[in-house]
């Protein structure tokens, strides 16, 4: 059994479990059959928990989960709360959205950013593309994700006024078309955690983004491992992703 110590539960441990509590069946994920750490959600044979190490940050970050997201195995928004230790999450709720969570955006200690495509805004939100800590007067930024669906993102956008007022991070095609290990039909549209891992690059905390690209990395080979969706003869060791991790974690210290 895979010692996990070190790895008390956050807000996106937090609000699986409030979400399984709501279901009246079992989430109907691929992979169903195999037998899962009930933290990392990975196969207990490849559990990263031990592994796990919190990073010091001042970036803030708060996850607006679609409803079943962040009931996925595969949902790598739980990677950045692994390793950023002020990280919130809630579900999206359009029509009453959690009050807790509009609390959390009017705190006066954080300066909330949407982390969002510029050809989607529809208001007139000012965009930026990086986060100088220096003219935030000591506010800590707080970075908000949409954790969906490309489509759920977009609906959640354009349904939830609140996200309407504030700066927008936006990162331009040619960063991500050269980041991007995952592409979609567009070259935007990275998991969340790579997504994260851009923005604590924009925020100043370039060693802090390596980290979650190389948490994202060793999560991505673990959870096809345990699919069995790795040919034999194009196999890296894991322990090389878990040794490029902790490189990385090491580097960031």
């Amino acid at each position: 059994m895979t010692d996990k110590s070190n790895a008390p539960q956050h807000a996106v441990h937090q609000l699986y479990l409030y979400r399984k509590s709501l279901s009246t069946k079992p989430f109907g994920a691929r992979g169903k059959k195999l037998v899962r750490c009930d933290l990392c959600l990975l196969g207990e044979q490849f559990c990263t928990c031990a592994l796990r190490q919190l990073l010091t940050s001042t970036v803030s970050f708060l996850l607006v989960m679609y409803n079943d997201e962040v009931l996925k195995p595969t949902n790598s928004g739980r990677l950045i709360a692994d390793l950023i230790p002020d990280t919130h999450a809630f579900l999206w709720d359009r029509t009453s959205p959690p009050q807790a969570m509009l609390a959390l955006l009017d705190n006066p200690i954080y300066q909330p950013y949407l982390i969002f495509p510029q050809q989607y805004i529809e208001s007139h939100q000012p965009v930026i593309n990086h986060v100088d800590t220096q003219q935030l007067a000591g506010k800590r930024p707080l970075l908000v994700l949409l954790d969906g669906s490309w489509r759920e993102a977009i609906k959640m956008y354009r349904k939830s006024t609140y996200l309407h007022s504030m700066p927008v991070l936006s990162f331009s095609p040619e960063i991500l078309a050269t980041y991007a290990l995952r592409k979609g039909s567009h070259d935007f549209q990275l998991g969340t955690a790579e997504v994260a891992a851009l923005a604590l690059e924009a925020a100043g905390e370039p060693l802090n983004g390596a980290v979650l690209q190389k948490w994202f990395d060793l999560f991505v080979e673990s959870s096809l491992l345990g699919r069995n969706r790795r040919a034999k003869d194009t196999l890296t060791p894991i322990s090389d992703y878990q040794q490029q991790y902790l490189d990385a974690v090491h580097a960031a210290k």
